[in-house]
C-alpha cells in the first residue's frame, strides 16, 4: 500500500492530530503514526517523544477503535500494544494485514515467546518489550519507515528471474508468474537479501542484521516466523520447497536456477 502522507503547515511545535498544531508560512509532508495504546501516560510518552522527531500522530485506546482510525487516517506505521480492550492488538493485528503492509511494531509486557512469535507470525514487522527506552522506539520507528521506502523506491530497468519468481528493479517489487507479491517491508528485505545470492547459505544470524541493523537483541526464531509468512506467500512447501530451502542448524538458502 503507498503510505499516504499529511499536509500540514507548521512551525517549530509539536504536532498531533490529538492536540492540533500551530501554524507559519513552511510546508512539510509529515509522516503519519497511529499510537495504539490503552494506557494513557504511556500513549502520552510515545506521543511526546515522536512529535520531538516531527511525526504527526494520532492515538486510539481501544482495538475497535484502532480499526476505525487505520481506515480514517491511513497511517504510515503503526505502533500496536498487544493487550487492548475489546479487540486485542493480535486482532487488530490480523485484521489490519487482510488489506494494508503498513509496517507494524507491538508494543508489549507480554515478553513470553509464543506471543512474540504470534504477533509476529500475525504479520507483525517488530516487536519492543515493555518497558522500553522512548530513544530506542524512536530508532526502531525510524528503521521500519526506511524499509518501507526502500521497497516503494525505484531505480534502473533491469530484471532478474529465478522459477518464475520476478525482481523488478524499476519497481522495486517481486512478480510471481506475472502477479506482483504483496510483501511487508520486513518480507520484502528477507526476500531481497536471498534472491540477490542464490545458492548462498545466509546464517540466522546475518539476516537477523539484515532486518535490525542496530543490533538490539532480537531471538532467533523472528527469522524463521518471518520465512514462514514469505513461503506461503510464494506457494513454497518447506517440505519440498522451490525457493526457499532450510540449511539445518545453520539458516536458510535460495534455489538458484540449476538448483530448484
Amino acid at each position: 500500500m503507498e503510505p499516504q502522507k499529511i499536509e500540514r503547515t507548521f512551525s517549530n511545535a509539536r504536532f498531533s492530530t490529538s492536540r492540533g498544531s500551530r501554524h507559519s508560512k513552511a510546508k512539510c509532508v509529515l509522516t503519519t503514526i497511529l499510537i495504539v495504546e490503552d494506557d494513557p501516560k504511556t500513549a502520552d510518552l510515545i506521543d511526546r517523544y515522536l512529535a520531538k522527531e516531527g511525526f504527526l500522530t494520532q492515538t486510539a485506546n481501544d482495538g475497535r477503535r484502532a480499526l476505525d482510525v487505520f481506515r480514517d487516517i491511513q497511517p504510515d506505521l503503526i505502533l500496536l500494544d498487544a493487550m487492548l480492550p475489546h479487540l486485542d492488538g493480535f486482532e487488530v493485528c490480523a485484521a489490519i494485514r487482510r488489506t494494508s503492509n503498513v509496517p507494524i511494531l507491538f508494543l508489549t509486557a507480554r515478553a513470553e515467546e509464543a506471543d512474540l512469535v504470534l504477533g509476529l507470525g500475525l504479520g507483525a514487522d517488530d516487536y519492543l518489550a515493555k518497558p522500553f527506552s522512548p530513544r530506542e522506539l524512536v530508532a526502531r520507528v525510524k528503521a521500519l519507515l526506511r524499509r518501507a521506502r526502500v521497497s516503494q523506491d525505484v531505480n534502473n530497468s533491469t530484471t532478474q528471474v529465478i522459477s518464475g519468481l520476478q525482481y523488478v528493479n524499476n519497481k522495486r517489487r517481486f512478480e510471481l508468474n506475472g502477479q506482483t507479491l504483496d510483501l511487508t517491508p520486513i518480507e520484502f528485505t528477507l526476500l531481497q537479501a536471498m534472491f540477490g545470492a542464490p545458492g548462498r547459505v545466509f546464517l540466522r544470524s546475518e539476516l537477523l542484521d539484515k532486518l535490525y541493523p542496530s543490533g538490539d537483541p532480537v531471538i532467533d526464531r523472528v527469522v524463521d516466523v518471518h520465512i514462514g509468512k514469505l513461503r506461503q506467500k510464494l506457494g513454497d512447501d518447506p517440505n519440498q520447497p522451490t525457493y526457499i530451502h532450510t540449511v539445518r542448524g545453520l539458516g536458510y538458502r535460495f534455489a538458484d536456477s540449476e538448483t530448484p
